[in-house]
């Protein structure tokens, strides 16, 4: 009985984690259109990339502390890959980012009160949800008014 407690106890737990960023991976049917979509609509930066034989295979987006990669498909699928996959980056404001993209040529969704914090929505070309997320006291499934 004493054997089996033992084999069933977790490893040990150290002070100082070694993982330091999760980062999604987002394999894309046209990284240019994406890039366009990220960059240039949400405001990301591109820190890295991998250029093989003249064309971007690869990239890595910044947005404050937060980063995505691209990787566009060596062959097209028939569908929109990204549907069912959500990512939410927590911030501090999600109405100045929804401004900020309306600003920049996008459509964002209006925004919602959802969990007691503002959601500012997009689906980016392959289907994948981008959520900016922000606390609020703001009553839940409270809309942004047409006016702000």
């Amino acid at each position: 009985m004493e054997a089996e407690a033992k084999a069933a106890t977790p490893p040990e737990v150290t002070a100082e984690a070694n993982v330091e960023q999760a980062v999604p991976f987002f394999s894309v049917t046209n990284i240019e259109e994406s890039l366009r979509f990220y960059v240039d609509g949400l405001g990301f930066a591109l820190t890295r990339k991998w250029i093989d034989d003249g064309k971007l295979r690869w990239c890595w987006l910044q947005l404050g502390g937060a980063a995505l990669m691209l990787q566009e498909f060596k062959k097209k699928p028939e569908s929109k890959v990204g549907v069912g996959v959500s990512v939410c980056f927590q911030c501090k404001d999600a109405l100045a980012i929804y401004h900020e993209t309306k600003a920049r040529g996008l459509t964002p969704k209006r925004p919602f009160v959802g969990n007691a914090m503002w959601v500012t929505a997009f689906t980016d070309p392959d289907g994948y949800k981008i959520d900016f997320e922000s606390p609020t006291d703001v009553e839940e499934e409270t809309e942004l008014a047409e006016t702000e």
